[in-house]
């Protein structure tokens, strides 16, 4: 609970003890409250705003981040953004909390650092955890630069009569090698039954570090990571490709579910560094390929052709995970230049506007565009319609579909016909997080 003005008034609660989630509880049966802010926008914050919202409290997310769920890079976190206001649910990001407002010891409303006022009777305050390493300190053990306490690959503290699992130590990322705080309460059990196992039979078993493997639920969505993010990838100096693909779960007479996956790989040697998936298909599935090939030190080659379960039923012949690991190959070896929908939206807003190409049929067009100033020109009918093209060679392009595959083919007929500067929008019409014309 952080020390702001308020913070004692009645009606605000953390969701730390099984206390705060009987008083939530109470709250959601008696249908009482009206209006809820939840503090924080991150795993804790997104899934109790799901709760209250399906309680019938009219809810408003506050994040000081510009972006919700910050594990997730912008593009994946905007498409959840989307999700969440589809439901009816206010998000504010990049503006903090300054003060909550009471009267009569009650909560009756927060002020934001930009002076907005929002009434409310209840306040979710979920800003993050913190290593609960006091008895460690206490007692002379040695603590990290995370807040978490010290430990080896057998759980043993720096004394090595003592051990110590779960969210109060800090361990290594298997990809960087820094020591990280990951609060997961799986990683808690393996490390406990690590550390028991050694406590009582020697140092027989170790634990190796972690991925940073998470996935939430949030509604009809789920959203993932594992691995790093392209901005932790740039962080600790990787030279990075990034690729997004759009694509369902499983065939559509199967009634597959949308998919929208980011991968972050290596670009000198193809070793996959990390991937997120959000949408309301399997992602739980594709998140758990992704860890086993970053935990396996899969490169794009060794993953390409991956021998995984095929039915109508469960997947795509081409399953969503190899799709993605094709596309990036190609982003690899030159044949695809690609172009994230957050990149197109900054061209946008900086007043540089490409010649924007959608190869849709008419009838997709009518029902949904973005209204960007787009061009339609079907792909079947692009060889005979190229006139309608830019006259310059060198003018920017950009093609995009639905989920931009006949994007993608499109763009190969223009650099065959001599435009040299095509960029395909990854994951087309279906990864784009803002707002459409229709």
């Amino acid at each position: 609970m952080p020390p702001i003005p308020g913070h004692d008034l009645s009606g605000i609660t953390t969701l730390q003890s099984m206390k705060d989630a009987d008083f939530l509880r109470k709250i959601h049966d008696e249908k009482k409250i009206k209006k809820a802010v939840v503090i924080g926008g991150g795993l804790i914050g997104i899934e109790t705003c799901e709760a209250l919202q399906l309680a019938g409290i009219d809810i408003t997310v506050i994040e000081m981040a510009p972006q919700i769920l910050t594990f997730l890079d912008p593009e994946i976190a905007a498409l959840v953004e989307k999700h969440i206001r589809i439901k009816s649910v206010n998000v504010i990001t990049g503006n903090g909390l300054a003060s909550f407002l009471g009267e009569n010891g009650r909560l009756t409303g927060v002020k934001l650092q930009n002076g907005t006022e929002l009434s409310c009777e209840l306040a979710v305050v979920a800003i993050g955890v913190r290593p609960n390493s006091k008895l460690a300190k206490d007692s002379g053990l040695a603590v990290g630069t995370t807040g978490g306490i010290t430990v080896n690959e057998f759980m043993q503290t720096s004394d090595p009569s003592i051990y110590a699992a779960g969210d109060c130590t800090e361990i290594n990322n298997l990809i960087t090698g820094k020591k990280v705080h990951a609060p997961y309460g799986d990683l808690a059990n393996l490390q406990g039954r690590v550390a028991g196992e050694n406590a009582v039979l020697g140092n027989s078993v170790t634990f190796s570090g972690t991925i940073q493997t998470g996935i939430c639920k949030i509604f009809e969505f789920s959203a993932g990571s594992t691995g790093l993010t392209e901005q932790a990838a740039r962080k600790h100096g990787y030279e990075i490709e990034t690729v997004i693909n759009a694509s369902p779960d499983k065939p559509g007479f199967m009634n597959g579910k949308l998919l929208v996956t980011k991968m972050v790989a290596d670009k000198n040697n193809g070793r996959i560094l990390g991937a997120q998936c959000t949408g309301p298909g399997d992602v739980s599935r594709q998140l758990s390929q992704w860890a086993l090939a970053i935990m396996g030190k899969f490169t794009v080659n060794d993953a390409i052709n991956s021998d995984l379960p095929y039915a109508p039923p469960f997947s795509s012949a081409i399953d969503h995970f190899i799709t993605t690991v094709h596309l990036m190959q190609n982003k690899l070896k030159g044949r695809l230049a690609g172009i994230s929908c957050t990149a197109v939206k900054d061209k946008l807003d900086s007043g540089n506007k490409p010649f924007f190409l959608d190869v849709r049929n008419p009838d997709e067009y009518e029902s949904m565009r973005l209204g960007i100033g787009e061009t339609l020109i079907p792909l079947g009918a692009l060889r005979k319609r190229l006139s309608e093209m830019p006259a310059d060679k060198n003018s920017e392009i950009i093609t995009y579909c639905k989920i931009s595959l006949r994007g993608y083919e499109a763009s190969l007929i223009l650099k065959a016909n001599g435009w040299n500067n095509v960029l395909v929008m990854e994951g087309g019409i279906m990864a784009w997080p803002f707002n459409r014309e229709k």
